[in-house]
């Protein structure tokens, strides 16, 4: 299993796709329905969604690479399969964000409506893409936490902490 410090791969590579997909999500929408972003920053969002969809494959293969050296359970498991499913929402969001762009392009020479519904559809797959991000983000956590029990100070008082 690859590690780095001691620590192994997946829980650190996993915050590329925690912090990508959501700018991504945000700055694909403000593309898709502000022309004057689009035409400034679109691009740039472009690589930036690529990028996020470039971590989602490293963030699976390390975490398949963890989980078979973990005991598996119910959780993990359902981990992994909300996992699995983020590369196509995403892969999504670079399409539509894509068509976007390149029918900004031609603007003056299309009608209307196919940028339109390229903008849509760019809402549409940000919006499934986050919420799998959190659905991932929250199952991740379960799975990683849920035999952890917390404990109270032996004197159950927070002034103790404190001094």
């Amino acid at each position: 299993m690859l590690q780095v410090f001691g620590l192994p791969l997946h829980p650190l590579v996993v915050h590329a796709v925690v912090v990508l997909v959501p700018l991504a999500v945000v700055t694909g929408i403000v593309v898709a329905c502000w022309p004057a972003a689009r035409r400034r920053y679109g691009w740039a969002v472009l690589v930036l969604t690529g990028m996020a969809l470039v971590s989602i494959p490293l963030a699976t293969s390390s975490g398949e690479e963890l989980e078979h050296n973990i005991a598996g359970s119910d959780l993990i498991r359902a981990h992994a399969h909300l996992g699995d499913q983020l590369l196509v929402f995403v892969a999504a969001l670079f399409a539509t964000l894509l068509a976007v762009l390149l029918l900004d392009r031609r603007r003056d020479r299309l009608p209307r409506w196919p940028a339109l519904l390229a903008a849509v559809l760019v809402v549409a797959s940000a919006t499934v893409s986050a919420v799998q991000v959190v659905r991932i983000g929250d199952s991740g956590a379960r799975a990683a936490w849920s035999d952890t029990r917390y404990v109270q100070s032996a004197s159950g008082s927070e002034e103790d902490d404190d001094g």
